[in-house]
């Protein structure tokens, strides 16, 4: 399989994110306008920055992520800033799920987490997939991991 890449909407989600992160780091300039510790133009300086740093790494994160499911493991390539490449076997999945957030059910997307043995959360999350996309990858890692645990079993 060729590596894929997320559904160009998980960038609205992405994007909504930072807007959202951006109003908390403007809000503090505020008041401190508010309570004229600050010049009227301080919070608008701050928010076009991190607005434009928060939009910019959301759009970036986008266009570095993808994944490839192979015979033997999921391979995920991601990171902006720090470029991370995990390698997951399929022999140590426990279980897969997919959830969708209230905001990727408002765009209409759904993710895919993965367990794995020895962990005590999700090792992996493929965000940015269509709800049937993120069911029939459930599935596909469902049947490849019941093959490679067969093929690895003692």
């Amino acid at each position: 399989m060729t590596a894929q890449t997320l559904h160009p909407r998980v960038q609205i989600v992405w994007a909504l994110r930072a807007v959202l992160l951006s109003a908390l780091i403007t809000a503090p300039f505020v008041g401190g306008v508010y309570f004229e510790y600050l010049p009227r133009w301080a919070p608008v300086a701050v928010g076009a920055v991190a607005l434009t740093l928060t939009v910019g790494h959301a759009l970036l994160r986008y266009r570095r992520w993808s994944y490839e499911i192979r015979e033997d493991a999921i391979h995920l390539d991601r990171g902006v800033i720090t470029q991370v490449r995990t390698t997951v076997p399929l022999v140590r999945i426990q279980h897969v799920d997919s959830r969708r957030s209230p905001i990727e059910r408002a765009v209409g997307l759904a993710s895919c987490v993965v367990y794995t043995a020895g962990s005590r959360g999700a090792d992996v999350r493929i965000p940015g997939l269509t709800p049937d996309g993120a069911s029939d990858l459930r599935e596909e890692l469902k049947r490849l991991a019941i093959r490679a645990d067969g093929e690895d079993a003692v």
